[in-house]
Formats: C-alpha cells, structure tokens, sequence
C-alpha cells in the first residue's frame, strides 16, 4: 500500500470517537452490556487532564451501503423495523434479535449504525494521516454475523471497518482481539481472505461463550494460515497471558507484515469480570496497548485504530483499563497514585461496589492459584500450536 503524503505537523496524535449519542445503544436498564462505562471512561479522563475537547470527535452514522460490506441487505431492513416495532418476534427469531442476550430495543438500527460510523470515522481518520491513532470504545461488536446478531452485537464494526479498508484504501488489515470472548464473528468474516490476519486470545470455548476459537481454526482457501486462535484455560493470570499475547502478535505481525492495525481491546479477562473465568488484573491492561502502539509504529507507519469491546465490571475495571489504553495511544506514563478524588467523589455514591482507588490492582486481589503451573504449560502448548505454521516455514 502506498504510503499517504501528509504534513506531520497538522497530523494529530490520537483521536477520541465520541459523543453522548453513543449511549442509545442500550438493551435494558438491567442488561450487562451497559454503555455507562463510555461516560466513566470519558469522565476519568477528562479529570486527570488527559482528554481535551480538541481530541474528541463525535461519531458518524454509517450508511445502510457501508454496512452491507459486511451484513445482509434483509438483515438490515429487520433490524430498522425491529426498532420502529414493525415486526413479529417469529419475524426476527432467525436473525438473533428478540433475544435475552440481544433483545429488540427502540431506534435499534440507527444506534447499532452509529457504533459503526464511529470505527469507519477512526478509519478515515487514521488512513487519510489526520491522526496516527484513533479509538472508538463505543465500539468492538464482535460477534455480529453477516445475517444475525450475536451476543450481545447487532451489527459488527470491525468487520465493517476491516472491508471498508480493503475497498477505500487497498490496505492489508491485522485485527488482534483480548476480549475474554472469541472474535468469532470477525474471524469469520474473513476467513477465506488471506489480506486479512485476524488474532484472538480468549478463553477456552469449553465453558464460555460462543464456544468457538480452537486453535485449529486457520482459515480455508486462500485465507488458510491467516486466522490465529489461542485459546486460554480458566484461571489464567497476568504472566501467562502476557507471555502468548506478547510472542504471538509480534511473530505473526512479523510473518503478515500488515499495513494498519486493528485492535478489540475487551476489558473482560479481568479477575472482577462477572461473566468470565480469567484471572487477568489491571497489570494487562498497562502491558496490551503498549504492544500495539509499538507494532503499529514498526509496520504500518504508527496506523493503529483501536476499539472497545465487553467488560462487564463497568465500575471497577473498565474506566481503568480503557483510560490506560488512551493514555498509551498519547504517550502518557501511568500516574503515580490514586485516581483523582473528583472523579472517585462522584461515582462512588452510585456504584454498587466500593471503588478501587489506584490505578493498578492491590496485590491481594484474589486466593493463589493452586493448578498455575499447569495452567501456564497447557497454555504454552497452545501457543506453539498456534504459531506452529509460521516458525515451520
């Protein structure tokens, strides 16, 4: 891909998606996908002095066109009457909507659609060098499929994002996914594409949902050898999972030698995380992004556009771990100290957990682990797996 001509000194360093419309992508009061974690998120950065109104860029809305590069034209059309109340749910039970993990929710589409105008705007940023990086924690809706929703996703932005690329600018596209759950519906999307390399390190489907992300998923056809799965044991902590995400996005980096990178940046390997099994602690959250932003540098000419993704502790790790992502996107070192008091001050009268107050985890944040060492080697084997084709050549 030919490099775009740009003047460094009008480039911004990194762009914040945002605006308040975000926050209509919501379910129930009572879902555990609660888009309160982007106000949080903002809110802290904002109080430290790491987010000014100059870095924010509200969202576009996508088109029903830009969509359809990765999802069905009827599909669409079910999810727009669904949320205007036109359909039956006999009408929307094949598309995965109407569900308890995804139920039917007012203006439905044109809040699914602004989630992926906010990556397709961090593209657009990124890829015409306005910005060298760019983050849309509004987004990360992995598990959407071509004609039905998933988990919790109705329309998938990254799959959206990655064709939008391929059809704008004519780049190749590495996609690395440390939400605790499988990046299936992305994976899948492009599973035969070999100018798509697709990452994800996940906990192991035989407890969790969606249940997929074996490591002998490698992709078919052309796209055979560009699909990366590791799939983690439960009770997996820091060191381990550092070490295969560490080793496998650099070795597979090297071997695909992309043009931009994509990053789902899921907060939810954490050991406070209600709905996973791992043992992450805030100690991850420092480490993945710095990864990233060295890689995009290395490669693609510091082209990095990052997403969010699921976290369901949306009062104790979430604004953490994402703000920790901002702050490596803007090179700015881990404050000393507790989070500012205003912002701990305002939220804990309304969160129903006493918040943690530093930045990283207390030391003591859970019981040892007695099958560690186990662990830790069944992991291993699934690294080597993992990467066995690429250190075979």
């Amino acid at each position: 891909m030919a490099k775009h001509a740009g003047n460094d000194q009008l480039k911004k360093h990194a762009v914040y998606i945002y605006s308040e419309d975000q926050l209509g992508y919501k379910f129930s009061e009572n879902h555990p996908f609660n888009q309160k974690r982007l106000v949080l998120t903002t809110d802290l950065l904002r109080k430290m002095n790491a987010l000014t109104n100059e870095d924010v860029v509200s969202p576009r809305i996508a088109t029903d066109e830009e969509l359809a590069l990765a999802h069905d034209a009827r599909y669409i059309d079910i999810v727009r009457k669904a949320g205007q109340g036109l359909v039956t749910s006999s009408q929307t039970e094949s598309f995965g909507i109407g569900t308890d993990d995804t139920p039917i929710f007012p203006n439905m589409h044109e809040a699914s659609a602004r989630l992926v105008g906010g990556t397709l705007t961090a593209v657009d940023y990124v890829m015409e060098n306005k910005a060298s990086h760019a983050l849309n924690l509004g987004g990360g809706l992995h598990h959407g499929f071509h004609g039905r929703a998933s988990g919790f996703c109705v329309y998938n932005d990254s799959s959206v994002a990655i064709k939008y690329i391929q059809q704008k600018y004519k780049a190749r596209v590495l996609y690395i996914d440390t939400d605790a759950h499988h990046g299936d519906g992305v994976q899948w999307s492009f599973y035969e594409d070999p100018e798509v390399c697709t990452i994800s390190i996940h906990e192991t489907g035989r407890y969790l949902f969606p249940g997929t992300g074996n490591v002998t998923e490698r992709g078919s056809g052309q796209g055979y050898g560009t699909s990366f799965n590791l799939p983690i044991d439960a009770f997996t902590e820091d060191e381990s999972f550092l070490d295969l995400y560490m080793t496998a996005f650099r070795e597979i980096a090297e071997h695909f030698k992309p043009d931009v990178i994509i990053s789902q940046n899921g907060a939810d390997a954490h050991y406070l995380d209600p709905l996973t099994h791992l043992y992450g602690t805030m100690k991850i959250y420092h480490e993945i992004p710095k990864l990233a932003h060295q890689l995009a540098h290395e490669f693609c000419d510091g082209k990095w556009i990052a997403v969010g993704g699921g976290g369901y502790d949306i009062w104790r790790v979430v604004p953490r771990a994402w703000s920790l992502l901002w702050m490596e996107m803007n090179d700015i070192p881990l404050p000393q100290g507790d989070l500012p008091k205003e912002w701990l001050d305002q939220w804990q009268p309304e969160s129903p957990v006493q918040l943690i107050p530093t930045w990283l985890d207390p030391d003591n944040l859970y019981e040892p682990i007695p099958r560690k060492e186990e662990i830790t080697e069944k992991n291993k084997q699934v690294l080597d797996k993992a990467l066995y084709s690429i250190r075979s050549h």
